[in-house]
């Protein structure tokens, strides 16, 4: 079926540089590696597939979006080829293939994470791809993520009626029973408590792997109540990820994993748990100094969780956007969203269980993301260092729970916000706290902040001792490029 041009091929096309005998060269040969001896594509073809818009059938666009993964050094799925599977309806996708049809969910965080594990594996990085904005994001989500999700009518003994068979390394769909869905959730705990303590560097692919695994499982329907806690595995490892991708400055990968954490969590009924997700890539927009689009994915994600958002979860939302309008120099919004995020967060008399995916989110860091805002702040408003100064020292002070890279992040927020305030020798020491430190993280995320502090330190350049930090960061720091704008807690 031909709809116009192809664009979405035709760009990414270009940017491999390719000819279009070559591609069909390349197509026929992955085929036949992966047991389609008998397929033949040609020039004539690929051309109509770029400029008349047909849509190849099974198994090419699988076969294409591993070549140009593999060319491109990152991960680009069918839906980012602008092609649709056989049985898709709809019209052509927009952002990340949004919306997605029913029943694609798991069929998208299988076939990603397969694409992701494969670059893991060959020694790729796969970051050179542009974020989409999050207006772009907004308006493709907001009255699907509003709606309420449609109900499967497929067989629950049926696995090829819950999801098409995309992705890679996938075993045959089986059930599982609790006790397998409990050590999926244990290893969620696991995982969680790992990043929080050394960053997202050394566990990413296996936590991949296990969302890889995941999509295999959803693959078989389940019964509901089985299904809807699936899905909520789903969600909290594909936010995981995405924290890691992030964490390691792999943005646009990230942001795919924010989006599928959103679909999982709307798919097992879990609208507070979708905004959650959407709250991540608002955070992330903040750190790479796009706080406009971190404003239109909190406005959906605010929408979005529904009446049933604990307290709690409201009150970590008003502190994200508290961050983006600090970033903007917005004080008086700034300072109202951070009075309305304690009052909730006071008003939480943990009258009903709160998740586990919110557990994170406590006491210490309320203080830390008020402490955090009110230094980006400071950045327009001098006199906000100060309330950033006592909101990090009692992070610091409630940090008892191993959680080593937020630590850091309150240490780092301490010292700029110092710098900031005009006390350098109390900077220094929370500088050197955190230097100390860094190096038992992998968190991509605090060499930034650290470049963010020296910039801050130029002010004091003469002073002994603040020129000797600025020796040892310049020493400790890797040689990349500083993330304009980065923040991030």
């Amino acid at each position: 079926m031909s709809r116009g041009p192809n664009t979405r091929l035709e760009d990414l096309f270009r940017l491999a540089g390719w000819s279009k005998g070559e591609l069909a060269r390349l197509v026929n040969r992955q085929a036949a590696a992966q047991g389609y001896p008998q397929l033949a594509t040609d020039t004539s073809r690929v051309r109509r597939w770029i400029d008349v818009g047909e849509t190849p059938r099974d198994p090419v666009p699988e076969v294409l979006a591993t070549l140009f993964t593999e060319r491109l050094g990152r991960v680009v799925t069918i839906e980012d080829l602008g092609l649709r599977r056989s049985g898709d309806a709809g019209t052509r996708p927009s952002v990340h293939g949004l919306p997605w049809a029913p029943r694609r969910t798991a069929a998208v965080l299988t076939e990603f994470t397969g694409m992701d594990l494969m670059l893991n594996r060959r020694g790729m990085v796969g970051a050179g791809v542009a974020l989409a904005a999050g207006s772009a994001l907004s308006d493709a989500m907001h009255d699907w993520l509003r709606a309420a999700p449609a109900r499967d009518a497929a067989s629950p003994h049926d696995p090829t009626s819950a999801t098409d068979p995309a992705g890679f390394d996938r075993y045959e769909a089986a059930p599982v029973g609790a006790e397998e869905i409990e050590a999926l959730e244990h290893s969620v705990e696991i995982f969680r408590a790992w990043d929080a303590s050394r960053g997202g560097g050394l566990q990413r692919k296996a936590v991949v792997g296990q969302l890889n695994e995941v999509g295999g499982i959803l693959a078989y329907r389940h019964p509901d109540a089985v299904q809807r806690r699936l899905w909520g595995v789903a969600a909290d490892l594909s936010v995981l990820a995405g924290w890691m991708s992030h964490d390691i400055g792999l943005e646009p990968t990230a942001q795919k994993y924010f989006v599928i954490a959103a679909h999982a969590a709307r798919e097992g009924g879990d609208r507070p748990r979708a905004g959650e997700a959407l709250s991540r890539a608002a955070r992330q927009m903040v750190h790479l100094g796009r706080p406009g689009d971190a404003l239109d994915l909190m406005r959906l994600a605010r929408s979005g969780t529904g009446e049933e958002a604990l307290p709690r979860t409201r009150a970590m939302l008003c502190t994200v956007e508290a961050w983006a309008r600090a970033a903007l120099g917005q004080g008086q919004a700034t300072r109202r969203l951070l009075g309305e995020a304690e009052e909730l967060f006071v008003s939480d008399r943990n009258s009903a269980p709160t998740p586990g995916w919110m557990r994170m989110f406590d006491e210490a860091d309320l203080y830390g993301m008020q402490a955090l805002a009110y230094r980006t702040l400071a950045e327009h408003e001098p006199t906000a260092a100060r309330p950033a100064l006592r909101h990090a020292e009692t992070a610091l002070a409630l940090r008892v729970d191993g959680r080593q890279r937020s630590r850091i992040f309150d240490e780092i927020t301490l010292a700029s916000a110092s710098f900031i305030a005009d006390d350098p020798e109390r900077a220094d020491q929370h500088a050197r706290l955190a230097l100390s430190a860094v190096g038992e993280n992998s968190s991509h995320r605090t060499w930034d902040r650290l470049r963010e502090m020296h910039r801050l330190t130029g002010r004091y350049a003469g002073v002994s001792r603040i020129d000797e930090l600025r020796r040892e960061l310049a020493r400790s720091l890797p040689s990349l490029p500083a993330t304009a704008g980065a923040q991030s807690a």
